[in-house]
Order: C-alpha cells, then sequence, then structure tokens
C-alpha cells in the first residue's frame, strides 16, 4: 500500500474554480484517499519546491545559530501567543509514553506577534514565514472546498469556519522543523526524531526536503512510507475533521523514525508544516446529524488537549 496522488493543477492557487466535472473528480480522489488512508499526496498546487527550499534554507540559518541565540526568541506559556517561537530538543514529545523528539521547531502562530522574532539576527525568516501563512491559508482554503464536495456538505461549511486563519481568532499554526543529523551511539531506547501520534486539528500539510523518514499508520496498524515527492505537498486529516465525519475519516497517527542507514544518519531533515484549525468559536459537530460525538468548538478542544499553552485571557 502507498499514499494516493491526487493532481491538484486545475485549482492551484492563482486557477479559478474548475468545472463542475473536475470539481467532482477531485472531491471524488481525495474523498477516496482520505477514506482509505486519511493521507493522500497533493501535487501541482502552486507551490512550488523552489519556494519551500528557499524557506527552508533560511530557517536552517536560524536552526544552526546558538543555542544562546535561540533561546532569546523561545515559546513562553506566558506569552499572549504561547504556541508562537523557537522550542528545541528538550520541550517537546508528541508520544508522550516516549523520550523527548530529536528535533526543534519554531512556530507561528500570529501574524501580530513579533516578540519571538529573530529580527536582529535573522531579519528575512520573519517575512518569509508571514509570507508562507497567507499562501498556505489561500490553499487551505481550496481544499477545504473541495472537502465540502467530498462530504456532501452544503458550500462554504468548512470554508466560513476558517476565515481567521492567520488571526487571534483561529489557532492554525505554520511549524518550520529541523532534525539535525543523528549520532546513532547518542539515541536513547524508544527516542524517534517525531514521536508517533495524530494532528488534533482540521487537517494538515507538510512540505518535505528530499531526505526520508515521515512514516504512516495504515488502517491495519502496518506503517509505509511517506517519502518526499517533487513539487508535492502531504496532507493528512485531524482529529476535528475526523470528529465531523462521524469517524468515517480517521485521523492516522504518523512518524518520523531515527535513521536506519549511516548515510541518512548523517543527513539533516526538514519540513515545513501548516496545522489548519477552525476558527476558536467554530462550533464542531458531526456534519452527517448522526451526534457520534458531543458538539464541541475548537478553543475548547485545543484547551482539553493543551492546557497548558492556553493564556485564558487571550482564549477565553
Amino acid at each position: 500500500m502507498s499514499v494516493a496522488v491526487v493532481d491538484f493543477g486545475s485549482f492551484a492557487l492563482g486557477e479559478a474554480v474548475p468545472p463542475a466535472h473536475e470539481m467532482k473528480r477531485l472531491s471524488t480522489e481525495i474523498r477516496r484517499a482520505l477514506s482509505e488512508l486519511g493521507f493522500v499526496y497533493l501535487k501541482n498546487t502552486g507551490i512550488k519546491d523552489e519556494q519551500v527550499f528557499s524557506a527552508m534554507d533560511i530557517c536552517r540559518k536560524f536552526f544552526l545559530l546558538p543555542k544562546d541565540v535561540k533561546q532569546q526568541y523561545a515559546r513562553s506559556k506566558d506569552s499572549d501567543f504561547p504556541n508562537h517561537g523557537w522550542m528545541d530538543f528538550e520541550t517537546e514529545s508528541l508520544n508522550p509514553t516516549e523520550l523527548n523528539d530529536l528535533k526543534e521547531v519554531f512556530n507561528v502562530t500570529s501574524l501580530s506577534s513579533t516578540d519571538t522574532w529573530p529580527i536582529k539576527d535573522l531579519p528575512e525568516m520573519s517575512s518569509c514565514l508571514e509570507s508562507f501563512v497567507g499562501t498556505f491559508k489561500d490553499l487551505a482554503l481550496r481544499i477545504l472546498k473541495v472537502i465540502e464536495l467530498s462530504l456532501g456538505v452544503e458550500t462554504d461549511f468548512f470554508v466560513s469556519k476558517h476565515a481567521e486563519i492567520g488571526s487571534n481568532g483561529n489557532l492554525s499554526t505554520l511549524r518550520a522543523a529541523y532534525y539535525p543529523a543523528v549520532q546513532k551511539s547518542s539515541v536513547k531506547e524508544k527516542q524517534t526524531r517525531c514521536g508517533e501520534h495524530s494532528d488534533y486539528g482540521t487537517f494538515t500539510y507538510v512540505f518535505q526536503d528530499r531526505n526520508a523518514g515521515l512514516e504512516v499508520m495504515s488502517r491495519s496498524g502496518q506503517y509505509i512510507a511517506a517519502p518526499y515527492l517533487p513539487n508535492a505537498v502531504l496532507l493528512n486529516i485531524g482529529d476535528l475533521l475526523q470528529r465531523w465525519t462521524s469517524d468515517r475519516w480517521i485521523s492516522a497517527k504518523h512518524r518520523v523514525r531515527i535513521p536506519q542507514t549511516e548515510d541518512t544518519l548523517n543527513r539533516s531533515r526538514q519540513s515545513l508544516i501548516f496545522f489548519t484549525h477552525p476558527d476558536n468559536d467554530a462550533m464542531i459537530a458531526c456534519c452527517d446529524g448522526l451526534d457520534k460525538h458531543p458538539p464541541i468548538t475548537c478553543i475548547q478542544h485545543f484547551k482539553d488537549k493543551h492546557p497548558d499553552l492556553v493564556n485564558v485571557s487571550l482564549y477565553p
């Protein structure tokens, strides 16, 4: 089994809404892939590899700065934007049964947040990533239109609930991730580059570099590789979309394992990830009327998942 590939070129960024028959093709192919595995590659979205790799090059410069410099731009739970900023190896384990992930990241959660940008040390980083937030939002809204058709809901059912991406009223996050080369002798038991987990928003999409590592759990419980594919983005369902669909679409677990060969151990890995969330006050209720899950707002779901990251003055 492998991750399905869907050509998104007819609805790529900059293109008009395609004819009805083409939208039906997109919605049918994406529905099939998300129903079977929860992951799909979208190729020809209008975002080129050279744009992604240029952004990764800038982010790499940041991640290679001394730790004491990066610490100035660290995420602060006391901030108005508590998930914005740098996180190092000792900060995050996406699977709580395992040791900390062997990665570091920089999260962008609000375009109005300036307190943790490395303006002095890498001024081009903020403009680059802020621009990508806008681009990724535009792509997310197009994907949501196709998903509306896939699920047979009314027009703008999902789009209207994601209108505030990039503002304080929405938790969507752009994450630049850096996985350094690995010293095999220093890896501890049950340690990974990114622990097994599912995402908790609407959906996530990932732009990877050419180095392997990401794996997706199939419905049978077996992991399959999800490698880099030129000019393509890897899209996966989040927990809230699973909830919206009464579990017809499953938020599949995924991970990034420690490389298994000397060659890959000696290579770093990077990705740009966009966690797409509904607006904070959006109500998530089963869209098929089955009421399999009780309605919940996006922000309450987030609070339940990450109570330590919620600044109650900002997110009432």
